[in-house]
């Protein structure tokens, strides 16, 4: 980068790995991936020259990682670009400057590519680089020439570079575009000098651009002499690091390099991911990272390695990168947080889905069979959350494969029903087994949007593993019956809880929940006595906590209807939870709301309840409640006949909740917070009658206690804050002005201190307790004393280091230079800092390590002197 920017480059940080809008990738993959609105001319670069080290994903051979040592899914990709202003000739000779005399390779070793019928490449290598024209290899379409579809294209010039015979695989005839290791490409000039239709036909641009790429991993194993980007010693580090924890030799048995490759690739690109704010999902980039951090787990179970153990490795990632991407150490925590959460995860799904593959591996090797059927690789990924991909992965070792078209057959019926049992309870695996036992005639029918309580019989009983005909006190299990008022939780809502009492027993509802085939499983434990299968039972839901959330439920909607009026059409429902004490909205919008936005939205929700509009629930079909202007949850998909929920003439949403009966009902709505949660969506987090009384409760003792505490009343608090502010402000005044006349006292008599270093007075000394303003005062004063020189002041307070370095214009002549002086002793106090030649600060945390600091400040500056005389 260095390099480039002393031809004109402006040095640009990487980008983010999120591309920022391009829809067409995931991740950015490339170096001028993020730069192809320059390319395009849609948007003006601010350089027409830039130079890059840009932090790459590319995942497409992610099943080859491990298996090589040269597939990898994380790289740092050097580049220099041209838009519209220098070309082929510039672009060659500079790359092959830059290989031979600023990195020092053999230039005996390097032999560049030309497209085959790029004569102009050709030519500039030839006479003007003085390549013989035998080290010049032409190469076809599919090597050289870069082009995807329609836009710009163009040819390229690759370098390579010969690793050496013992890269080699032997044979006589081996050379460039040989399969083996030893000729390796470590640049790849694009010269886009074409127009592509797509169809084969090719216009001249008018502006020409270069493209360059050169991966840093793959030049340093050249410059090192390494066989690979795991021999790096940047990355080598990291692989011994793993290699320690697991307690295995590299290159000692093929299976256990796979591992540690792969552990040392995936814990790169997963840091690197989630400190550009990427987030584990089930979709789209989130994907990518949740399948490498999971691959990345099975392979250090493989190697025995400790639980956690990603974010172990996660810190000497970001320990070894920090200083080039500094926002890995700023979201270390984050990072480390993330991974961890995802490991845990695994960890539980991991065993019983292992435990169950390898019983159908035994079956399928016990009958001779080589195919895995798609329903069963399907039951592993949905009732257990085993990824298909690791599914088969770990067939592939054993040369056995999965029935895709049976498993994307399953898929679909899956999407066409309700969410697996697991997914539904608080159980774990053994509870779908249980729940997929029940007889598929069992069905339920909720009775409950006008009833809390209603007389059934009990249909089914179950314990945590097992269908039983008896539930005794103590006991936990799901009970289901064949009518219930029960709601179960869904769109957000909370279930509702309770009790379900026999002649006999009592059984106390904690959940309740949707199975598959229209149950209604209802979740919790006899208090008393026991019930049995049969039983008449009497169902009780708790009414309080039904109302409280019914009233949140209905203020969801009249906030849905409001964000719409306020903020645009474009809010569309994200996602939703109601409970008894308080509502949370997520909603579509694109930037942080306003004090009066937020205002104005809390109004239009109140006036609603103050207008005590009458709410009516009433099933259509969806065409009608269509017509109606029936607002859809978006992306929510609907049966023929839906529920339609109305507030009066405000709202008219489909919904099958629990609502309350009139809005006046909902006493009073409070929104509470306002925030972002991901690319384009807002949450809102509100309470409601008893929960918003319970809030001002709660906001009236901590004004009480304030003013308790300021000893005045509430009404006064104002003031008396105002007015502890202004003595403050003045106290720090009267404080600054001492500690910098104590700072001016204890310095009175420092200048027979005064050192000559090669004809420069240099004044280096320590002063306690001087705040970082003080001690630019204190500077100040020095060299007017000094007349023409250098101050270094160092200053502890407490465990905490202020360094401050200023040269005056005579000593700035003479070759002083501030900033690069105060970098050079800041380690010492644990710091770093850096600044302009004439004045420099820095802070630190070792205050033992001041008095050598100010020592060493005495050699830097005689080499800054000697080095300019």
């Amino acid at each position: 980068m260095d390099f480039f920017a002393s031809k004109g480059h402006l040095v640009v940080k990487s980008y983010s790995l999120v591309p920022h809008n391009d829809k067409s990738l995931l991740l950015i993959n490339s170096g001028m991936a993020p730069m192809k609105s320059y390319f395009t001319g849609q948007e003006t670069p601010p350089n027409v020259r830039i130079v890059t080290c840009q932090k790459c994903i590319r995942t497409g051979d992610i099943e080859n990682v491990g298996k090589t040592a040269r597939h990898g899914t994380f790289f740092e990709m050097l580049g220099n670009f041209s838009f519209g202003d220098y070309f082929k000739e510039e672009a060659i000779a500079w790359s092959w400057e830059f290989l031979t005399e600023t990195v020092g390779l053999d230039a005996d070793r390097l032999y560049p590519s030309v497209y085959l019928e790029d004569d102009e490449a050709f030519a500039i290598w030839n006479k003007k680089m003085n390549i013989p024209a035998t080290r010049i290899y032409k190469m076809g379409k599919e090597d050289n020439f870069w082009e995807h579809g329609a836009g710009p294209c163009g040819p390229c010039s690759e370098i390579y570079y010969d690793m050496g015979e013992k890269y080699g695989c032997g044979s006589p005839d081996c050379t460039v575009g040989c399969e083996c290791d030893r000729y390796v490409e470590i640049w790849n000039n694009v010269f886009t000098q074409f127009e592509s239709d797509g169809n084969g036909n090719y216009v001249e641009l008018e502006q020409k651009n270069i493209d360059t790429g050169m991966g840093l991993e793959r030049l340093a194993a050249a410059v090192q002499d390494v066989p690979s980007i795991f021999d790096v010693d940047t990355v080598a580090s990291l692989r011994e690091h793993v290699c320690q924890m697991a307690g295995v030799e590299y290159e000692k048995g093929y299976a256990t390099d796979v591992s540690v490759r792969v552990i040392v690739d995936h814990v790169r690109s997963v840091s690197f991911m989630i400190s550009d704010g990427i987030m584990p999902s089930n979709e789209g980039r989130g994907y990518v990272l949740r399948r490498l951090i999971r691959r990345a787990c099975r392979h250090g179970r493989i190697l025995g390695m400790p639980e956690q153990c990603l974010s172990i490795l996660a810190k000497t990632v970001i320990m070894g990168s920090k200083d080039g991407y500094p926002e890995l150490e700023e979201k270390q925590d984050f990072i480390l947080k993330v991974i961890g959460i995802e490991e845990e995860q695994f960890d539980k799904t991991i065993d019983q889905g292992l435990s169950i593959l390898n019983g159908m591996v035994d079956s399928l090797e016990k009958s001779g069979i080589q195919v895995l059927a798609g329903a069963e690789a399907f039951k592993l990924y949905d009732t257990y959350g085993f990824p298909l991909d690791l599914t088969q992965e770990i067939l592939e070792e054993k040369q056995i494969s999965v029935d895709m078209k049976g498993f994307d057959v399953a898929m679909e019926k899956q999407r066409k029903t309700a969410r697996a049992a697991r997914e539904e309870t608080n159980y774990m695996g053994a509870d779908v087994t249980v729940y997929e036992s029940i007889d598929p005639s069992v069905t339920s029918i909720f009775v409950g949007y006008d009833r809390i309580s209603h007389q059934s019989d009990i249909t089914v009983l179950t314990s945590e593993r097992a269908l039983v005909d008896t539930l005794q006190q103590g006991e936990t299990g799901t009970l289901f019956v064949q009518e219930t008022p029960f709601y179960a939780a869904n769109g957000g809502q909370e279930a509702d809880t309770g009790t379900i009492e026999t002649s006999t027993g009592i059984f106390v509802v904690e959940d309740v929940v949707h199975l598959l085939g229209g149950k209604i499983g209802h979740i919790g434990f006899v208090s008393k006595g026991s019930i049995c299968v049969g039983d008449n039972v009497s169902l009780c839901v708790d009414g309080m906590k039904r109302q409280l959330s019914a009233r949140n439920h209905s203020a969801t909607h009249l906030l849905h209807k409001a964000l719409k009026l306020v903020l645009g059409s474009h809010v569309e429902q994200a996602g939703s939870s109601v409970n008894a004490q308080r509502l949370r909205f997520d909603f579509t919008h694109f930037s942080a709301l306003t004090a009066d936005e937020i205002t104005w939205i809390e109004k239009l929700v109140n006036d609603e309840i103050v207008h005590a509009l009458a709410v009516t629930a009433n099933v259509m079909p969806i065409e009608a409640a269509k017509k109606q202007g029936a607002q859809a949850l978006f992306g929510e998909k609907y049966g023929d006949e839906v529920r339609v929920v109305r507030l009066g003439d405000f709202s008219l949403e489909l919904c099958g909740g629990i609502h309350v009966g009139n809005t006046a009902d909902i006493m009073a709505f409070k929104i509470l917070s306002e925030s972002g949660i991901a690319a384009g969506v807002r949450r809102m987090e509100a309470v409601t009658s008893l929960g918003l009384l319970s809030y001002y409760e709660n906001q009236e003792k901590q004004l009480h206690g304030a003013a308790k505490l300021l000893k005045t009343n509430g009404e006064g608090l104002a003031d008396k804050i105002v007015a502890i502010q202004k003595e403050n402000k003045e106290l720090h005044s009267e404080v600054d002005h001492l500690k910098g006349k104590m700072a001016r006292a204890s310095v009175s008599d420092v200048m027979d201190r005064v050192q000559e270093i090669a004809g420069v007075k240099l004044l280096a000394i320590r002063v306690e307790n001087v705040e970082p303003n003080a001690l630019r005062d204190l500077s100040d004063q020095l060299k007017d004393k000094l007349g023409e020189g250098v101050v270094v002041l160092a200053s502890a307070n407490g465990d905490k280091v202020g360094l401050l370095v200023s040269a005056t214009d005579g000593a700035i002549k003479a070759g002083a230079h501030a900033g690069n002086l105060i970098k050079a002793i800041a380690g010492l106090v644990g710091g770093g800092g850096g600044g302009r030649p004439n004045m420099a600060q820095a802070g630190g945390k070792n205050p033992n390590g001041i008095e050598d600091a100010l020592e060493k400040a005495k050699g830097v500056l005689m080499e800054q002197l000697i080095l300019l005389n």
